[in-house]
């Protein structure tokens, strides 16, 4: 039997750590622009990200200067186990990534 973490502290072995893939925004007021990126679940919106994964821009007229993304690394972390959030999964649908 392992003793109790006496320093009040996460147990190590016990902690984790939720990844989400979703939507980091930038640009100005009425000019939004958003990266999407790999993060931490309790992480606040912009904050620390893991990874960044592409761009979306829902302004952009032409629909190939919409979207990028680094489409190896995005199946990379959902074959990890990786949550998308609502939007971000919409946008992986469009362009041909399968969520679950």
């Amino acid at each position: 039997m392992r003793p109790a973490n006496p320093g009040g502290g996460e147990d190590l072995e016990n902690s984790f750590v939720a990844v989400r893939l979703r939507l980091k925004r930038f640009g100005r007021r009425n000019r939004s622009f958003f990266r999407i990126s790999a993060m931490d679940s309790r992480s606040p919106r912009d904050g620390r990200v893991i990874e960044e994964l592409g761009w979306y821009d829902p302004r952009a007229q032409e629909a190939d200067r919409q979207i990028s993304l680094k489409r190896d690394r995005v199946e990379y972390w959902l074959s990890v186990g990786a949550q998308p959030s609502e939007v971000v999964a919409q946008i992986l649908n469009r362009n041909g990534i399968a969520t679950k």
